[in-house]
């Protein structure tokens, strides 16, 4: 991610040599599945890249506070940024995969509503705890006031904190956090199950039938695999914590776009030729 964007101290620049690196690993990735297999091959890679820039764009945002969030210091929840993506995520994409036979709108929908549903109950639940159990207000340290209520936060904002609680944009950016990895992940998901189920059964030589639970099973494991990835990429992008929408970090996911694209190339370039081949 460096390549992409200064050092690792995570500059709000982006490099223009590791982007066109990166833009020449893309382009490859997809001549690649072009000459192999044009069609569904090539559309399912496509579909890939587009679920991994979903999720890192949608990592951007999840209210992380780490560490700091625990003791009432910095506005978020209390964990790591890949590992809360990574529950949202999984839990959208579980959604998606029980919703796959009801049709391809469906899944996505399932996903995306799976994430978001997850994100939602998360926030509300970390509220709880912030004002019930540590008796703290939520107050922002990006801001002067909530973009979306209104509310100002400096007069219930502790001295020598950035902030603390979950303030209400903050929840609504985890739940469209959520909801956006969840669709991606969905979106990973759907696309290389469609790739397993047409192509592994001649692969195979196996009856359809016979190979489904193997095309669920595989599809499932490179999804979640797919997702971390993305996820820990926008991780290294934000370097630490982010309160959401409004925090200025939230003006790098341009860099976590450009990784997470080239990282969901190569790795759905892999994934597809497994059956392809």
């Amino acid at each position: 991610m460096s390549a992409l964007g200064g050092g690792s101290g995570g500059g709000e620049g982006i490099n223009p040599v590791g982007t066109v690196v990166g833009i020449v690993l893309l382009l490859i990735s997809l001549g690649l599945i072009y000459v192999l297999s044009p069609g569904m091959a090539l559309m399912a890679l496509i579909g890939v890249i587009v679920g991994g820039l979903l999720i890192g764009f949608g990592v951007h945002f999840v209210p992380v506070g780490g560490a700091p969030a625990a003791m009432g210091q910095s506005p978020g929840i209390a964990t790591g940024v890949t590992m809360l993506a990574a529950g949202a995520g999984l839990a959208g994409l579980f959604g998606g995969a029980w919703a796959a036979e009801l049709g391809f709108g469906v899944a996505l929908a399932g996903g995306a509503i799976g994430g978001g549903l997850m994100m939602a109950i998360t926030c509300l639940m970390v509220n709880v705890v912030y004002v019930y159990a540590m008796g703290i207000p939520a107050a922002s340290g990006k801001v002067a006031k909530d973009p979306i209520t209104g509310d100002t936060f400096e007069a219930y904002k502790s001295q020598g904190t950035e902030g603390h609680g979950l303030p209400f944009v903050s929840y609504v950016g985890g739940v469209i956090g959520g909801a956006l990895g969840g669709l991606g992940g969905t979106l990973i998901y759907l696309e290389l199950l469609s790739v397993y189920e047409e192509f592994l059964p001649a692969a195979l030589n196996a009856p359809a039938e016979q190979i489904i639970p193997l095309a669920v099973s595989m599809a499932g494991v490179f999804a979640v695999g797919m997702f971390l990835v993305n996820a820990v990429i926008a991780a290294y992008n934000i370097t630490g914590t982010i309160e959401g929408p409004h925090d200025p970090k939230f003006k790098r996911f341009p860099r976590a776009v450009i990784g997470c694209a080239v990282a969901s190339a190569v790795c759905g370039l892999m994934a597809i030729l497994v059956a392809v081949l």
